[in-house]
């Protein structure tokens, strides 16, 4: 709810309309976004519960490679052949990593990041499909979707003042501007270099709880995870030096 309120007040007041009519003039392509987001946010909340955050961020770190496979699928979009050999590699690190999940107990984590990554390609999807449509007030209406949602199952006024206080920072800093200044610098940086710097969440995320909180990666998390990074980086590092027409 920090994170609807924050996102909704800045964009009320960036484009001189209330968010709700954003929200009517978006209309349903809107509403679709807004769901599969607001299903890949509570998956996400849900599998750090149930997975390392190792396996959380490096399952997370597929999507981009679901959305070339449904853009191919449902948009015809053509995918290069680098970037089937990219998902080839990436496919065999998730195996590798959901390998041994069963025996530690953490494969309903791994399988909930699997859908988030599988909801946040969908929502791209979508915004591919209607480039003319504003999509950025969906993001203010998927965390209303999921506060709301949530709201029954949860008893808020138990939550103590720290804890509250560390609430509203992960709704207002890390994810509510986190997303505005992404998707500022997405538009003066090309598409390679913002899904590079994109993916330093990916490596020190994991580096953070190890050093925090002392939680380390599997065996088959680390091989698995090295996979998935490396076929991230060369892929990325290739279209920064490929001329583009």
């Amino acid at each position: 709810m920090f994170a609807s309120v924050f996102l909704a007040l800045v964009l009320s007041f960036v484009r001189r309309r209330h968010i709700v009519a954003q929200w009517r003039e978006g209309g349903r392509p809107v509403f679709a976004v807004a769901v599969c987001m607001a299903v890949a946010s509570t998956c996400f909340i849900f599998s750090l519960a149930h997975t390392s955050v190792a396996n959380t961020l490096l399952l997370m770190s597929t999507g981009p490679f679901v959305a070339g496979l449904l853009g191919w699928m449902l948009l015809g979009e053509p995918v290069a052949p680098r970037t089937w050999l990219t998902m080839g590699v990436a496919l065999a690190g998730v195996v590798v990593m959901v390998s041994s999940s069963y025996a530690h107990g953490t494969i309903v984590g791994d399988l909930l990041a699997i859908v988030m990554a599988g909801s946040f390609a969908t929502a791209t999807v979508l915004v591919r499909r209607r480039p003319d449509i504003q999509m950025t007030p969906a993001a203010a209406l998927a965390t209303t979707i999921t506060g709301l949602a949530a709201l029954p199952l949860a008893d808020p006024l138990a939550t103590t003042a720290r804890d509250l206080a560390l609430l509203a920072f992960f709704g207002i800093g890390q994810f509510g501007a986190g997303f505005l200044l992404f998707m500022a610098g997405a538009r003066l940086i090309p598409a390679a270099e913002s899904s590079l710097i994109g993916m330093l969440e990916i490596v020190l995320g994991p580096l953070w709880v190890w050093l925090v909180l002392s939680e380390r990666p599997g065996t088959a998390s680390l091989a698995g995870g090295g996979l998935i990074l490396v076929a991230l980086f060369a892929n990325t590092l290739i279209d920064l030096v490929t001329p583009r027409r």
